[in-house]
C-alpha cells in the first residue's frame, strides 16, 4: 500500500526550506556580484567588514541614506601584458556591490570607514541620526 504522494515532496520541501535558512543565518548564500560582508553588532556601534581585495579607494562608493548603507565598487584595468599578447583577457572590468539594512539608527557625522589589505571596514556608531544621505570617506 503506497503512501500519500504528496508526502515526499513536502518532505523534500522541508529539507530545501531547512537549507536555505541554515545558508541565511551561516552566510552561505552569496549572490554574484556581491560583496561578502561581516555586520557586528556592539553596543555602541555596528562594524561591517567588507571583502573587496584588488579594488582601490579610489574605486570603492559608500553611501549611508534612510538606515541603508549602500557599498559599490568599479574597476577597469587598462594596462597592456608587457611580455607578449593576451590570449584571453576576463579581468579587465569588476564591479561589486552590496546593500545593507541597519536595524536602529546610526550617528551619520561620527560614521568613518578604513580600506586595508582588500578589507573595507565601516564604523557606524549607533545614536538617533536623521534621515538624510551622506558620503562616507574612506581613509
Amino acid at each position: 500500500m503506497r503512501g500519500n504522494p504528496f508526502d515526499e515532496i513536502e518532505e523534500m520541501l522541508d529539507r530545501v526550506s531547512r537549507q536555505v535558512e541554515e545558508g541565511m543565518t551561516s552566510g552561505g548564500l552569496q549572490v554574484p556580484g556581491s560583496v561578502p560582508v561581516d555586520v557586528a553588532d556592539t553596543d555602541e556601534e555596528y562594524v561591517v567588514t567588507a571583502d573587496l581585495p584588488g579594488y582601490d579607494t579610489e574605486d570603492i562608493d559608500l553611501t549611508l541614506s534612510d538606515g541603508t548603507l549602500r557599498l559599490e565598487a568599479n574597476r577597469t584595468d587598462e594596462e597592456e601584458y608587457a611580455e607578449g599578447r593576451y590570449l584571453r583577457r576576463e579581468r579587465t572590468h569588476a564591479s561589486a556591490s552590496r546593500r545593507i539594512r541597519l536595524p536602529e539608527p546610526v550617528e551619520e557625522d561620527a560614521v568613518s570607514a578604513g580600506y586595508e589589505d582588500g578589507v573595507l571596514t565601516v564604523r557606524l556608531p549607533k545614536v538617533g541620526g536623521g534621515e538624510h544621505s551622506k558620503a562616507i570617506d574612506i581613509e
